[in-house]
């Protein structure tokens, strides 16, 4: 019953998550010309780190090895998701960066189904990728390749965060990986933003990357599994493709044709009916970050924390 009369709130939620993350990503992209990529995800990084582990408080040093050994995993998988899908946007632009990011989920969502739907599902989206990425003189096939990166990461994401919901509890899981993650950027991190021209906007743009685009979604998407099922959960964070191409092309001027308008309609019409049927297992504890509930939030352009959206 809580679940129900806490419906529409909860799709609010999940809407303002997605848009959030969006327009994150959408904010680093203008930080890109005078940080790069890296340096912009290097600050993302830092500032996300901080802000999770006020959140998240984990009690690092009562980790065991078993335990350091997933937030390590997370750690290194955290790293290349968002470089590699920041690298993607960079060259790809956001909204086909995003929505060939959002193969990952969808990928852990198909795969081992039996139901013909789900088949269908997956023939759908196959053929929409072709779609979306057809040769043309101006195809950037590295772009291609490192989007594809950042979805297998996100599949990634999604199987360890299972295993780390059984190990810690809450959200400590993803608050030491981001630190972890976090740390891992300060060399690489500190050579980019050495070797650019510094300046309070790309700063400030990729800082707010970093709350927009990970601590936001990580606090709203909590709220949100608390109002509604999880697979409806699942269902609304298809409309993260949508968004990057809104966004890019109203922020970022990145116009796409109709034919991969129309790949992207069916990638996430794809995801929304894989994920239409709620879970046979019932679940009666309020999910928290890092547990497996079915679909597991914002691991997600992009995502990155409770969401798929949170890590990006």
């Amino acid at each position: 019953m809580a679940i129900r009369e806490g419906g529409g709130r909860g799709t609010g939620l999940m809407l303002g998550s997605a848009l959030s993350t969006q327009t994150g990503a959408a904010l680093a992209a203008l930080a890109f010309p005078a940080m790069g990529p890296l340096g912009v995800v290097a600050v993302r990084q830092w500032v996300a780190a901080v802000v999770l582990l006020a959140i998240g408080r984990p009690r690092m040093r009562a980790f065991t090895a078993a335990q350091w050994r997933i937030v390590l995993a997370l750690a290194v998988v955290f790293a290349t998701m968002n470089l590699a899908l920041y690298t993607a946007i960079d060259r790809l632009g956001l909204g086909l960066a995003v929505t060939l990011e959002f193969l990952g989920p969808l990928g852990v969502a198909l795969a081992g189904s039996r139901r013909r739907r789900d088949l269908i599902c997956a023939l759908a989206a196959a053929s929409a990728v072709c779609v979306l990425t057809r040769p043309k003189p101006s195809t950037d096939y590295a772009g291609i390749g490192l989007a594809l990166v950042a979805a297998a990461c996100w599949a990634c994401y999604i199987l360890l965060n299972r295993s780390a919901g059984k190990q810690l509890p809450g959200a400590q899981a993803s608050a030491a990986a981001a630190a972890v993650s976090a740390l891992l950027y300060v060399p690489a991190g500190g050579f980019a933003l050495a070797h650019h021209h510094m300046s309070v906007g790309p700063l400030a743009a990729a800082a707010a990357a970093g709350v927009l685009s990970s601590a936001v979604p990580f606090a709203v998407d909590l709220r949100a599994l608390r109002s509604v099922a999880a697979h409806r959960f699942g269902i609304f964070m298809s409309v993260n493709p949508v968004f990057a191409a809104l966004i890019g092309m109203l922020a970022l001027g990145q116009s796409l044709d109709p034919a991969s308008w129309l790949a992207i309609a069916v990638i996430v019409g794809a995801n929304a009916a894989c994920r239409s049927r709620p879970p046979r297992r019932r679940v009666t504890n309020a999910p928290l970050p890092g547990r497996s509930v079915g679909v597991e939030p914002s691991a997600m352009p992009g995502t990155s924390f409770p969401q798929a959206q949170g890590s990006r």
